[in-house]
């Protein structure tokens, strides 16, 4: 086994894990849509569950990045150092982090200002945060299907998790883009568990290169 370094390809699940219970503790605000009061009052109310909710939430962004960084490692080797999926898979969940860093932003802001402005500037701000959603989902689908088309390609894990990862990337771009980012985080789990397994095996520091599709 080679030391500890098994656990840290686990940030992935620790990412899926507070990305839960953030969303759980955070709740979800009401929509822009609703009446100007209502809103301010739903923040108002909830405070310090909804900060609490987003900080969580900014944790988790930030282990997703370092998650994104052990799995570039692992498909940089298996680039035999010369691709550039690696490095989008990296770019990518850093994308994706910025946007997650924003979203809660608006959140944390709305929540400490709600009793302070006036309920329709409440609303407004909640029409931003309702529709701040392209980061994420930009970041996602590189993410997804550089990662998706390097495990196709070279094999690292098993070719299946590739092609589900290029299906999600690929309808995160369409109307069901909020279930292929919920499955997306299912997605780095399951991955995350996966490499989890292959590190403390006695051959983790070998990886398979210039694998064609087979």
């Amino acid at each position: 086994m080679n030391n500890k370094r098994w656990l840290v390809p686990l940030t992935g699940l620790l990412f899926l894990l507070l990305a839960i219970v953030g969303f759980a503790v955070g709740g979800q605000p009401k929509d822009a849509g609703h009446p100007a009061q209502e809103i301010a009052d739903h923040y108002i109310d909830n405070k310090g569950s909804i900060i609490l909710g987003a900080a969580i939430l900014g944790v988790a962004a930030v282990v997703l990045v370092f998650f994104a960084g052990y799995l570039r490692t692992v498909m940089y080797k298996a680039e035999g150092g010369g691709g550039m999926l690696s490095s989008l898979v990296l770019a990518g969940a850093s994308i994706m982090a910025v946007g997650v860093a924003v979203d809660v932003s608006l959140l944390f802001a709305i929540a400490e200002a709600a009793d302070d402005i006036e309920p329709t500037s409440v609303q407004t701000l909640q029409a931003f945060w309702d529709n701040d959603f392209m980061p994420m989902a930009v970041g996602l689908v590189i993410f997804l299907l550089s990662a998706g088309i390097a495990i196709a390609r070279y094999g690292v894990l098993p070719k299946w998790l590739g092609w589900v990862a290029i299906v999600l990337a690929v309808a995160g771009i369409t109307p069901l883009g909020f279930f292929a980012f919920l499955a997306g985080g299912l997605w780095i789990g399951i991955v995350s568990v996966l490499l989890a397994l292959r590190e403390r095996r006695p051959d983790a520091t070998s990886f398979p290169t210039n694998i064609a599709v087979g």
